[in-house]
């Protein structure tokens, strides 16, 4: 029986973005994938489209799978959600991969990151990027996806809830991947949660930026085998 392994995506995106990486595990984990609350076609359920309400869905994924543990990979957003979820019952986590999560929120950092959130500047200046939005999206109507996203920004801004605190006691083996040129999540930044974390590595992915496409798809495929293997063998 194949390990399973939960892919989630990041912010404005959906279960689609994580065809390719899904086609490459799939000959030795389990994958399955799922489209957070407004993303993909599926509802935007004001209470749901919060950090708290994406743990909460990773975690009822993994009920409806009838998984008692997984591996999880999570992209950006998917990987603060997954860490999220791990606070809160790390027993049903085998092992996290992130890759281009933004850690370090505040409310200047949220102010940064909410300020193209906004489908009339969007559509007027990247024109293709909102119209393929609006199809992934749909029924959804932008401007809604824009503000929801903007509104969870900010709440991360005001109130992050992954701390030094919570991290330090999370006992799940958690591997922590960063582009050299993610301006996004930022490297030192995301070193610095990982050393938090009492059982995490730390990777930076050399002449990489922030986007998922643009990361060598045979390396992160590999990473996220490789971790999860040794996460099941033991601890190092």
């Amino acid at each position: 029986m194949k390990p399973p392994l939960l892919l989630l995506h990041g912010a404005l995106a959906s279960d689609k973005q994580l065809k390719p990486l899904t086609r490459q595990l799939a000959t030795a984990f389990d994958v399955r994938t799922f489209s957070f609350s407004g993303h993909g076609g599926q509802p935007l359920d004001g209470p749901a489209f919060s950090m708290a309400g994406f743990a909460g869905e990773v975690l009822r994924f993994l009920d409806a799978q009838g998984w008692e543990a997984a591996h999880v990979f999570g992209y950006s957003m998917g990987g603060y959600a997954a860490l999220l979820a791990a606070t809160q019952a790390p027993a049903r986590f085998l092992s996290i991969t992130t890759l281009g999560t933004t850690f370090g929120w505040s409310p200047a950092t949220a102010a940064q990151a909410t300020a193209f959130l906004d489908a009339d500047k969007m559509r007027e200046k990247v024109p293709q990027f909102a119209a393929h939005l609006e199809e992934l999206h749909a029924p959804t109507p932008l401007p809604a996806l824009l503000q929801a996203t903007a509104a969870l920004m900010r709440s991360l801004g005001d109130a992050p809830p992954l701390t030094q605190a919570n991290l330090s006691t999370l006992e799940v083996p958690v591997q922590v991947l960063v582009g050299e040129l993610d301006t996004t999540a930022g490297v030192d930044t995301s070193q610095q949660f990982a050393n938090y974390l009492p059982r995490a590595v730390f990777e930076i992915i050399m002449n990489t930026p922030h986007p998922l496409d643009k990361v060598n798809p045979d390396l992160l495929a590999s990473r996220v085998a490789q971790f999860a293997g040794q996460a099941m063998a033991g601890p190092r």
